[in-house]
C-alpha cells in the first residue's frame, strides 16, 4: 500500500515517455525541499498537480495498468504524495491496478437500456470468443446498444454500437470505433439545437462556418458581456442537467466577483443510465459547444475554459480535441479571441469512470487532481468554484441554447416552449419504441407525444411504465402520458424532466430486475463520503435482491421508506438524495408486485 514515501519500483521506458509527455509544459519537478518551496507550495501545487488526472491516463493507455513504479514517477513529476495519488487513482472504474490479463479489455454496457437488448448474453458470447470482458454501467449508447467500449494499451479506445462478437472482433483488428450519430429528426425545419448534426462535416471548421458557426460569438463580442447576460436572463434560460437554475442568475453572480480570476466550466461527464444527448451534440457537432463556451467565458470574464468529458467516449473526445485545436489555430481561442481582445482558452479534461463526477463540486475535485467527492454547499461555486475560485458551470445542452439566443435575443427565445419553461429541450428516448435516439421538442410536448414521435411502442408492446429523467428519476404509468413536460407540470406532479431521459418499458420487460440494477448502480457509483448515501444505497440494493428472491413487500416496504427518508435528508449530494426515487416510485406503481 502507498504511503507518503516512494518505494523501489521503477518506471517502464514506455510510462516515463508518457508521464512526461504529459507535464512537459510545466517544467522539471523540485527534488530539494527549500524556503522558496514552502511558500510557494501551493501556487505550484494548482499548477502541477491538476496534471494528475491526465497523467494517470497516459500510464493506464501505455502499461494498460497504473503500476507502482509509473505511478511513483508522476508523482516526483507533479509533486504529489504517493497515497494521495494512489487514492486518486483507486477512485475510478477505467482504473486498473493489476498487471493487465490481456491487451484490450472489452467493457460491455449491462444497465437498464442495454440488458433488454442482450448485453448479458453478449458478454458470455465474448468471453467464449476469448475476449476479456467486464460489465460496465451505462456507456451513453442508449439508443443503439447494447454498446461496448474497448480499452486498448497502447493505442486509442473504441466504441463498438448494435455490438456482436463479430463487430467488437472487427473492431480491435482495424481499430476503428464503429458508432456514428444517427438522428431520427433529421431534416426537420424545426430543429435549433441539431439542426446542424447530420448536415455539417464535425471535423471541419470550414464546414461550420459555411452553415452559420461563430455568427453568435461575433454577436456577443460585440454586445458586450454585460449585455450578454442580460440577453440570457431575459430568455429564461434555466440549467438542462436537472436543477433547471437559471443560467443568466449564475453567469451574473460569476461576473460580480471582480480582482480574482474566473472560470468557465462545461460539465460533459453525462453519465446518467439512460442519458446520451450530450454526446450527440458534441459528436455531431463539436464547433458549436466550442464556440457556447467561448461566448460564456468571454461574457463573465473568464480567461480560461475547461471542459470535463466522460471517459467513456473515445470517439466524442477526438473531436472535441480536434474541434479546439482548429478554433485555437483559427483564432476563435487564445489571447486575441476573434481579434476582440478577450482572451480565452479552452482545456480538454477527461473523466474515468466515476458517475459522482456528474455533481459539479466533484468534478471540480478531479480536474484538481482529487478524488471525486462533492463538497459541502455552501460556499457555492460562483464564489468558491474550480481551484477555490469564481466558476460558471453549466452542462452542454445548456450551453448550446446560448448561441441562438446570442443571433435572435432573449425575447425571441421565450417565444419557444411555455411561460415558466422557455426554449427546446432534448429528449433520450430509449426502451420499447421504434425509433429510440435524441429529440428535440418545445417544452410543453406531452410525455405520449414524445413517444408518438420516437414512432411509437414497437409492435406488440403496451407501454406498462416510463422512467423519466434517468436513474436518478421516477417510473411513471401509462396514465401520465398526457402529463406536458414543462419544468412547472413535473415539478407540481412530484417528478422531474432529470436529464431528459423518456425509457419506456412493456410488460414483457422485467421490472424487477430493472430496480434492482438501478439500485446496484448507485451503490456502486455512490463514493462513500457520507454514512446516509454508502450505507443505505448498499441496504436499498440487498432488499431488491431479497425480493427476487422471494421475500414479500409487505416485509421489506417499510426498511425501503426508512432508507429512502434518510438518504434524502441527510445525504451530502443529489446521489444519495435521488437514490431511492426511482425505486419508491415503482414500489408505488406496483412494478414489484410478484417478484420472483
Amino acid at each position: 500500500m502507498p504511503d507518503l514515501h516512494f518505494g523501489g519500483a521503477e518506471p517502464t521506458v514506455a510510462e516515463r515517455a508518457a508521464v512526461d509527455a504529459v507535464v512537459a509544459d510545466v517544467g522539471p519537478a523540485i527534488v530539494e525541499m527549500t524556503e522558496r518551496l514552502v511558500y510557494a507550495g501551493r501556487t505550484r501545487a494548482v499548477e502541477r498537480r491538476h496534471l494528475l488526472l491526465p497523467a494517470l491516463h497516459a500510464l493506464q493507455r501505455a502499461a494498460g495498468w497504473i503500476s507502482p513504479g509509473g505511478l511513483d514517477h508522476a508523482c516526483r513529476v507533479l509533486e504529489v504524495p504517493p497515497a494521495e495519488a494512489y487514492g486518486v487513482a483507486t477512485f475510478y472504474h477505467l482504473f486498473t491496478h493489476e498487471p493487465p490479463e490481456a491487451a484490450d479489455v472489452v467493457h460491455v454496457c449491462d444497465d437498464i437500456a442495454c440488458r433488454p437488448l442482450g448485453a448479458v448474453d453478449l458478454m458470455a458470447d465474448l468471453r467464449a470468443a476469448g475476449h476479456h470482458v467486464r460489465p460496465s454501467p451505462c456507456l451513453g449508447q442508449c439508443e443503439r446498444g447494447p454498446a461496448v467500449l474497448v480499452q486498448r494499451t497502447g493505442g486509442d479506445d473504441l466504441t463498438v454500437t448494435s455490438a456482436g462478437v463479430a463487430e467488437v472482433s472487427v473492431a480491435i483488428d482495424r481499430g476503428t470505433s464503429t458508432a456514428s450519430v444517427v438522428l431520427p429528426q433529421a431534416g426537420s425545419t424545426d430543429l435549433c439545437l441539431l439542426a446542424r448534426i447530420g448536415v455539417v462535416d464535425p471535423t471541419s471548421l470550414d464546414d461550420y462556418l459555411a452553415h452559420g458557426g461563430y455568427r453568435a460569438l461575433e454577436a456577443a463580442l460585440a454586445m458586450g458581456g454585460d449585455r450578454v447576460i442580460e440577453e440570457v436572463a431575459a430568455s429564461g434560460l434555466s440549467g438542462r442537467g436537472g436543477a433547471a437554475f437559471p443560467t443568466g442568475v449564475k453567469w451574473q453572480a460569476v461576473a460580480d466577483q471582480l480582482g480574482r480570476p474566473r472560470h468557465m466550466v462545461c460539465n460533459a461527464d453525462e453519465s446518467e443510465p439512460g442519458t446520451f444527448k450530450d454526446r450527440v451534440v458534441m459528436e455531431g457537432d463539436p464547433f458549436s459547444l466550442i464556440e457556447a463556451m467561448t461566448v460564456a467565458g468571454t461574457a463573465i470574464g473568464a480567461e480560461q475554459g475547461w471542459l470535463y468529458i466522460r471517459g467513456e467516449y473515445p470517439v466524442t473526445t477526438a473531436r472535441l480535441a480536434n474541434a479546439i485545436a482548429a478554433a485555437r489555430s483559427a483564432g476563435f481561442l487564445g489571447d486575441d479571441v476573434a481579434g476582440s481582445g478577450a482572451r480565452f482558452d479552452i482545456l480538454l479534461r477527461i473523466g474515468a469512470g466515476a458517475y459522482i463526477c456528474g455533481e459539479e463540486t466533484a468534478l471540480f475535485n478531479s480536474i484538481e487532481g482529487y478524488r471525486g467527492e462533492p463538497r459541502n454547499k455552501p460556499p457555492f461555486p460562483t464564489t468558491h468554484g474550480l481551484f477555490g475560485e469564481p466558476t460558471a458551470i453549466n452542462n452542454v445542452e445548456t450551453l448550446v441554447n446560448v448561441l441562438p439566443i446570442m443571433l435572435d435575443g432573449g425575447a425571441a427565445y421565450t417565444a419557444l416552449g411555455t411561460e415558466r419553461s422557455s426554449g427546446t429541450r432534448l429528449f433520450c428516448v430509449s426502451g420499447r419504441v421504434n425509433a429510440p435516439g435524441i429529440y428535440e421538442h418545445e417544452f410543453g410536448i406531452t410525455l405520449g407525444g414524445v413517444i408518438e414521435a420516437a414512432g411509437g411502442v414497437t409492435d406488440g408492446t403496451e407501454v406498462r411504465s416510463v422512467l423519466l429523467g434517468g436513474a436518478a428519476g421516477s417510473f411513471v404509468g401509462p396514465d401520465r402520458l398526457d402529463l406536458p413536460l414543462t419544468l412547472e407540470d413535473t415539478r407540481e406532479a412530484g417528478l422531474s424532466l432529470g436529464s431528459g431521459v423518456v425509457m419506456v418499458f412493456g410488460h414483457e420487460d422485467d421490472m424487477v430486475d430493472t430496480v434492482r440494477r438501478i439500485a446496484e448502480f448507485f451503490r456502486d457509483e455512490s463514493c462513500g463520503q457520507c454514512v446516509p448515501c454508502r450505507v443505505g444505497t448498499v441496504r436499498q440494493e440487498e432488499v431488491l435482491v431479497r425480493l427476487r428472491r422471494g421475500a414479500t413487500l409487505d416485509d421489506e416496504r417499510e426498511l425501503l421508506d426508512d432508507l429512502g427518508a434518510v438518504m434524502r435528508d441527510a445525504s451530502i449530494c443529489g446521489l444519495g438524495q435521488t437514490a431511492a426515487g426511482a425505486v419508491r416510485s415503482a414500489l408505488d406503481l406496483g412494478l414489484l408486485e410478484g417478484a420472483r
